[in-house]
């Protein structure tokens, strides 16, 4: 298993930008895909953006394509969520999560392939 810590989440006025980070601590992070879902008080959660393990596939849910970028710097064992232009129903608590195979081919955004959660992390924006 994998510990995952996120920060940098909080309150932003709409149009305004976060950066979240996720820390990675335990297994070599670095051979696995990291991944970022989040759930929004009464919704299920879902899929934000994922990044392969070597960084360089990524790929970003359709909502936030274009305002959001995932980003992984190996040699931090950190994943990056940098959220840009920022809408009141991005608000939701953002989830980073690392995938239970290594060194994966493919890259997935599938929930079920992730085994490793952070706690979480609150995302409000006001309009």
């Amino acid at each position: 298993q994998v510990q995952l810590v996120e920060s940098g989440g909080g309150l932003v006025h709409a149009g305004g930008s976060l950066r979240l980070s996720c820390a990675a601590s335990g297994r070599t992070f670095s051979r696995y895909t990291a991944g970022w879902f989040r759930q929004a008080p009464g919704k299920e959660r879902e899929f934000v953006a994922a990044i392969r393990w070597d960084g360089v596939r990524t790929s970003i849910a359709d909502p936030v394509k274009g305002r959001f970028t995932i980003s992984r710097d190996n040699a931090k064992n950190t994943v990056y969520l940098q959220m840009n232009s920022l809408k009141p129903e991005d608000t939701a608590v953002y989830y980073c999560a690392a995938d239970n195979r290594v060194l994966r081919a493919v890259l997935t955004t599938r929930m079920t392939d992730f085994g490793s959660w952070g706690q979480g992390t609150q995302v409000t924006v006001s309009s």
